[in-house]
């Protein structure tokens, strides 16, 4: 839905190419903090699969109420040619079906991934290797589909009309949930674990009532179960780790930590209950650095996008792409490179590191961070060599210059690689490191990062738009971006990828991974 949108919002509901910017980087945000909702519910009530169940009803209504908004006449703008006028109720409408989708998504996401990896055994050494892969091919397959959104699906938009391109993805939703439900019976299930938020919340009480409290030198005095199993339901034990001792307090038993002959989980936990706080802790600095790679990810349904508006869109004499559709390059990318890294790149790593995956998962997301570094700086470039065209030949008043949009492939290309080891790595890694009990939590959690990402363009936009127009000046971003400074903005975020792959070295060099022990109850 987000591929066109950016063009929706400036050629229908009439908005400026800042505020669509800002309301597409804003409502896709929104779509990646919902899953936190979602992922909460999953993972203490209702399980995967049943918080699965229960969004999609929400995310096909918003589907359906999108569709009607774009065909159903007074609920549609009214438009006499190009020129088009919508109401505030009407803009409301439209606004509605979008965060209705939004929140939809939010029980999808989180768990589709984590579900689907549920479906491999931990404990089987062949399933193990396959569920690594299974990671993979899970983002070609969402590709697949964005491949078709962003290339037949944007030219019925821009060509046939907006009923039938927001009515075919609505209709896509339904047959998608038709077979979710037709595999109910193969399913393997995984226990809700009760309140994650509650359980952490109870390590820290402990930690603090036992600040005083000193933590004994032989690590196995501190309080477990006895058994094999997880007091957790769902999750396996984990093993004690040497970081953030404080914690550790929460675990050592003492004199007043049993009430009425029951212990008081306000003030003992177990060690497998402390390292699930612990475990958060140390994925939050790395969930942090994915933040400015979203931003610059998210440049594709946005800068990019009006960039490419300002260039030639000709295929041929008679027939023109959208400007949106070259994030199909994007896809592409991700479909080429997914088996090349899944066949290839991993077997020929393995030599070198000897590692099951070829490359550790922090490795992969750091190769990733560079990638995305050199998509801005050559949208940088480009941006420099279009402007430079203009100036040249005077085309400053023209609509659309006489250079190929072609010329962006490179930088969708170059996304689209970012992707598979950034937000591939990033899948894996959350299931990877999450507690068992926590996986869609984490999962959750790994996807807000698109969401602050995208965000942070919002601020982003709207800092340099109010620094860069004072005093009248036109600034990097305006409505004729043959008199602006688009690659300004880029070489922003080019620095603040720099800048943010340095410090995620030094978070990588210091994490420490989970330990897993016995198994789950």
């Amino acid at each position: 839905m987000s591929t066109n949108l950016v063009n929706y919002l400036t050629l229908r509901l009439g908005q400026s190419n800042v505020t669509a910017s800002n309301n597409v980087t804003n409502w896709s945000g929104t779509c990646y903090i919902t899953p936190l909702i979602g992922a909460f519910v999953a993972d203490s009530y209702l399980g995967r699969y049943r918080t699965i169940a229960s969004f999609v009803f929400i995310y096909v209504i918003g589907m359906t109420l999108l569709t009607l908004s774009a065909s159903v006449h007074g609920l549609k703008p009214e438009c006499v040619k190009d020129d088009c006028n919508s109401t505030g109720s009407q803009t409301a409408v439209f606004f509605a079906a979008l965060y209705l989708i939004a929140l939809g998504t939010g029980g999808i996401k989180p768990c589709v991934s984590s579900f689907g990896a549920d479906q491999f055994d931990e404990t089987d050494e062949i399933e193990r290797g396959k569920k690594s892969s299974f990671f993979n091919w899970f983002y070609l397959s969402i590709n697949i589909g964005a491949l078709i959104a962003s290339s037949v699906l944007v030219w019925i938009q821009m060509n046939v009309g907006w009923s039938w391109g927001f009515g075919i993805p609505a209709v896509a939703m339904v047959v998608a949930v038709v077979f979710f439900f037709l595999g109910s019976h193969l399913y393997r299930l995984q226990k809700p674990g009760g309140s994650p938020l509650t359980r952490n919340f109870q390590v820290l009480v402990a930690s603090m009532r036992k600040h005083s409290v000193k933590v004994p030198a032989d690590k196995s005095l501190l309080y477990e179960t006895p058994d094999m199993e997880s007091n957790i339901p769902g999750s396996r034990k984990l093993e004690h780790t040497e970081t953030f001792r404080f914690f550790d307090k929460a675990a050592v038993e003492t004199e007043t930590d049993n009430v009425k002959g029951k212990g008081d989980p306000w003030r003992l936990c177990t060690v497998t209950q402390v390292e699930e706080l612990k475990s958060i802790v140390r994925i939050l600095p790395v969930w942090a650095s994915g933040i400015v790679f979203a931003t610059v990810y998210s440049q594709m349904n946005t800068m990019f996008v009006i960039q490419g508006n300002t260039m030639d869109q000709h295929i041929g004499p008679h027939f023109e792409i959208p400007s949106a559709s070259l994030s199909l390059f994007d896809t592409v990318s991700v479909i080429f490179w997914v088996p090349v890294y899944d066949r290839i790149i991993i077997p020929f790593a393995r030599k070198f590191t000897r590692h099951e995956r070829g490359f550790t998962q922090l490795q992969r997301m750091g190769i990733g961070l560079v990638i995305s570094t050199l998509a801005m700086v050559v949208a940088g470039s480009l941006e420099v060599i279009r402007l430079d065209n203009v100036r040249r030949n005077n085309y400053y008043d023209l609509k659309k210059i006489p250079m190929s949009i072609f010329w962006q492939v490179p930088q969708y290309f170059l996304v689209g690689c970012a992707e598979v080891f950034t937000f591939v790595g990033q899948l894996e890694f959350f299931y990877d490191q999450a507690p068992d009990a926590m996986r869609s939590l984490l999962s959750a959690l790994s996807l807000t990062t698109v969401a602050l990402g995208n965000y942070l363009s919002t601020l982003l936009v709207t800092i340099v738009t109010d620094i860069t127009t004072r005093h009248g000046k036109l600034g990097w971003i305006p409505e004729n971006l043959n008199r602006g400074h688009l690659d300004y903005f880029y070489w922003l975020l080019a620095i603040l990828s720099i800048i943010n792959f340095f410090v995620y070295l030094l978070i990588a060099k210091f994490y420490t991974y989970k330990k897993v022990t016995g198994k789950p109850r």
